[in-house]
């Protein structure tokens, strides 16, 4: 701002909807899928189980999303060939949301043999477990199938829900027990109901019923909709033990509990495939962007609305948009 620069922020790149144009959530999908599925198996060796997703490497330490994707097809080869444990079938991938996140890690999902039960329907497939040892379950959650209004006899409404997610809870505790692999990829800000509170972690496991193992909390936001995520991983450092009944975090996959696997820079995993993607979008505005004079007023500046959407400092100072940003800025600014 004292030097008068012009900002722009690749995350407040938007269309007129407000629809993100330029992201990194495929990416950060994909390789917390792979992560997610090398934690499962990490963590079943140390309990004494083998399983071919013990062969999975951590995302970074592939050469590329092709040799990633190679060894996950080969898992998933195996799996078809010679099926799974039985006292770990059949195995449920649980994926919250929808989105980009959530795609990307559908993308890994589908190089092995794996079943989509629809939300409705998991429950009973689980319980009457009729599914070959060699098919995985695969079930996606959606608002309506997390969310629930508060005063009875309220039907959910997802626009309502955005705009006042105080008048809604979450019901997403009656699923924890039948899946073993759970995957966060929905968005979640301060506002909104938790979905796996430290409280349902202990209730499942005081009970000794659950299946749940690894939770892939892709979307990283510490003391959140995970609640249990206390801080974002570091990726040498990747997984930790949540003991739900002593409430404690042990780094690394030994000990009692739940692996969570909760790193907050997952695209950087896939360094090349993530700045590709990043560049194949932002290449379309570079022209303009270079074009463009910006010793003009801000009603006379000519650039896509994208981007100048995105555009949070215009000649040092705060653009309409963002002008909330003062609280934070030291008053002599």
């Amino acid at each position: 701002m004292e030097l008068g620069c012009n900002l722009i922020d690749y995350e407040k790149v938007t269309d007129d909807q407000g629809k993100r144009l330029i992201f990194f959530g495929r990416y950060a999908g994909l390789a917390g899928m792979i992560n997610s599925l090398w934690t499962f198996g990490h963590r079943m060796k140390r309990i004494g189980l083998s399983t071919p997703f013990a062969r999975l490497k951590q995302a970074h330490e592939y050469n590329s999303l092709d040799e990633a994707r190679n060894a996950v097809s080969e898992v998933g080869k195996d799996i078809a060939q010679h099926g799974l444990p039985e006292n770990i079938h059949p195995l449920v991938i649980g994926l919250m949301g929808y989105g980009n996140v959530s795609q990307g890690a559908q993308e890994i999902c589908s190089l092995l043999p794996i079943e989509e039960v629809p939300v409705s329907s998991l429950m009973e497939t689980i319980e009457n477990n009729q599914l070959p040892s060699n098919i995985l379950v695969k079930t996606v959650f959606r608002e309506e199938d997390m969310i629930d209004p508060i005063l009875p006899g309220d039907e959910f409404d997802l626009y309502d829900y955005y705009r006042h997610p105080e008048l809604y809870k979450s019901k997403f505790n009656q699923y924890l027990p039948y899946i073993n692999i759970l995957i966060n990829g929905a968005y979640w800000d301060a506002r909104y109901p938790r979905h796996v509170t430290k409280d349902n972690l202990a209730q499942i496991c005081s009970n000794g019923s659950h299946r749940l193992s690894v939770i892939g909390d892709i979307s990283c936001d510490p003391n959140g909709s995970i609640e249990c995520t206390h801080m974002g991983m570091e990726i040498d450092k990747p997984v930790f033990i949540y003991d739900p009944l002593e409430r404690t975090h042990t780094l690394g996959f030994d000990g009692k509990g739940i692996a969570v696997m909760a790193v907050d820079i997952l695209p950087s995993e896939l360094p090349k495939e993530s700045s590709n993607g990043f560049a194949d979008v932002l290449v379309n505005y570079m022209r303009p962007i270079a074009e463009a004079d910006f010793s003009v007023s801000w009603e006379d500046l000519k650039l896509p609305s994208p981007i100048k959407n995105g555009l949070i400092l215009y000649q040092g100072k705060l653009t309409r948009d963002f002008e909330y940003l003062k609280q934070y800025l030291n008053p002599n600014v």
